[in-house]
């Protein structure tokens, strides 16, 4: 099983099961494995530059490199932790978080070189007319949601999908989270800044929503399928895909508005998916494959 995939500059790296560490210099035509300094399940993983990259996994293990992947050290973990780390991201090559079960939230200043266990505390923002309020401290008092996916868009706010139908933003590079109101109950297992403040959240049995002013309210949009969707990716010309299990790939022409199924034959669960020139490459439960889209 693989979990994760990043670009090192021109390179692909892909994380996953015992530890596995892959990398591609020619698109994903061929594959090397790389050693590493941990048997734990790796998750995630975010290259903050062409070079300097991190990547999470269970025993909230972190791992870091500076030459794009070719070498691991091990800069954290507990053995004893309830459980796994799940995002990472940088949003410069210093300042970095990782996320995880039970709301892990990890922060560092040095590059992931080391890392400070932060208490993960949002608050609530009022609720758009007509929709859910979003949850209060006292509601979810001695609540530790996990926090499942980690975001930026280009004006710099960040997200975190979350579980129970949890989703947070942070206006001030992660140094304060709001509580977003939620259009349903479910987990969120990632979120997808588009162009301003245009955002699409997905998670569980194919809920997939979208949000013109940066979650403050949201409209469902229909899938015609009920197998979770576990990740988002732009494409070119305005596009975007969903990835999910059972095979199920939804791709976008309209910049998220709408989307098509493209139903995978080998019906294998798909985690991750990055652009590679006019295809998208995905890890999961078939190992890395690319993959043609029929539509732009």
């Amino acid at each position: 099983m693989l979990l994760g995939a990043a670009y090192a500059g021109a390179r692909i790296v892909v994380v996953g099961e015992r530890g596995n560490i892959l990398l591609s210099d020619d698109q994903g035509a061929s594959w090397r494995q790389v050693p590493a300094p941990t048997l734990s399940t790796l998750t995630a993983v975010y290259f903050a530059d062409s070079s300097h990259g991190c990547a999470v996994g269970h025993d909230q293990v972190i791992l870091r490199t500076e030459d794009a992947g070719e070498h691991w050290t091990r800069t954290h973990v507990d053995v004893t932790a309830a459980g796994p780390l799940l995002d990472v991201y940088f949003r410069d090559v210093d300042h970095g978080f990782a996320v995880g079960a039970y709301s892990a939230f990890f922060t560092t200043a040095d590059g992931g070189r080391s890392w400070q266990a932060q208490t993960f505390a949002p608050v609530a923002t009022k609720p758009a007319p007509g929709r859910k309020p979003a949850a209060t401290a006292a509601d979810d008092e001695g609540m530790q949601y996990h926090l499942n996916a980690i975001s930026a868009a280009s004006n710099g706010k960040l997200y975190i999908a979350a579980e129970a139908g949890h989703i947070y933003r942070s206006d001030d590079g992660g140094a304060t989270w709001l509580t977003l109101p939620s259009p349903y109950e479910g987990s969120f297992f990632g979120a997808l800044p588009l162009d301003g403040d245009a955002l699409l959240a997905f998670g569980l049995r194919g809920h997939l929503y979208r949000s013109e002013n940066a979650g403050a309210n949201w409209t469902e949009i229909a899938t015609d399928v009920h197998t979770m969707l576990t990740s988002g990716v732009r494409l070119a010309h305005d596009g975007v895909a969903v990835t999910g299990l059972a095979g199920v790939l939804l791709v976008s022409g309209d910049g998220g508005h709408t989307f098509r199924l493209e139903q995978q034959a080998e019906r294998k669960g798909m985690s991750k998916g990055v652009v590679v020139g006019e295809r998208l490459l995905t890890v999961g439960e078939n190992g890395v494959k690319l993959r043609e889209l029929t539509g732009k």
